[in-house]
């Protein structure tokens, strides 16, 4: 009986620990930078905290840690991480082999939006013609590069719905990120910003003025890939899972990005 006991407490700490079996492994991702990064920070720390894992981040699409590529062209060129969230549509990252088709997971929807300086009039953007009227009222709009990644794509793509890409084209800056962005709202050198509904954006000197209407602007779907070279697959594929987790979920909502469920 007594070896019996041992033998129950022996298993019982193998399985107890099986989250410790990995506790020194990290895990690589690449994040879009308008996911949210302080969203992306909890998150991590609470994956982190459940398995014992660790995850290091780096942001595509003109961060500070990064040149200036979106997470597109990153994957395409061959960075080198465990799990890549990526932004639809993306033939260039699929094409390249460094993501496994397979494991396409959905984890979140991103909604454009317009921002103007902080204490700035905030002009109504609730109606398709509304949103119309507020451009066309506007002395300047800036937009992410559609070639730096999809958020300019889709900003291009609302002022085409609109009718209105070649009327505001004199007036119209493009930047390389929505860092630039910002600061140039911030700054009071552009009147609009038109980039991520993300509660992330609220920092000093800008307000969000909300999210575009469906009649201008589709939803952007996120979409996390387990690399083909991940050092652990299981443990990638564990960080996914969770990054579709309800509590994954719950924090999306809160930075105003749409769950993917």
């Amino acid at each position: 009986m007594k070896y019996l006991l041992s033998a129950f407490v022996f298993v019982a700490l193998l399985l107890g620990n099986s989250y410790g079996a990995r506790a020194q492994t990290e895990i690589t991702l690449l994040a879009p930078g308008p996911l949210g990064r302080e969203t992306m920070d909890k998150l991590i720390a609470g994956f982190e905290s459940k398995t014992g894992d660790k995850v290091k981040v780096t942001y595509g699409q003109g961060s500070r840690e990064t040149p200036p590529y979106g997470t597109r062209q990153l994957v395409a060129r061959g960075q080198a991480l465990d799990v890549s969230i990526i932004f639809a549509p993306y033939p260039q990252a699929g094409a390249s082999g460094n993501i496994d088709p397979k494991s396409a997971t959905t984890i979140a929807r991103l909604i454009l939006g317009v921002t103007v300086k902080k204490g700035a009039p905030k002009p109504d953007i609730s109606t398709p013609a509304a949103v119309k009227n507020t451009l066309l009222a506007a002395k300047s709009i800036v937009i992410v590069d559609p070639a730096q990644g999809t958020l300019g794509g889709e900003a291009m793509d609302a002022l085409n719905k609109l009718g209105l890409a070649e009327q505001v084209k004199p007036k119209m800056k493009i930047v390389e990120g929505s860092q630039e962005a910002e600061a140039l709202v911030a700054k009071g050198e552009v009147e609009l910003f038109i980039g991520p509904q993300v509660s992330d954006r609220l920092r000093d000197g800008v307000d969000l003025l909300g999210g575009l209407p469906r009649g201008v602007s589709t939803p952007v779907d996120a979409v996390g890939y387990v690399s083909t070279h991940a050092k652990d697959p299981k443990a990638a594929k564990e960080l996914l899972a969770y990054l579709r987790s309800p509590e994954a979920e719950a924090a999306y909502k809160a930075e105003g990005l749409e769950p993917a469920h």
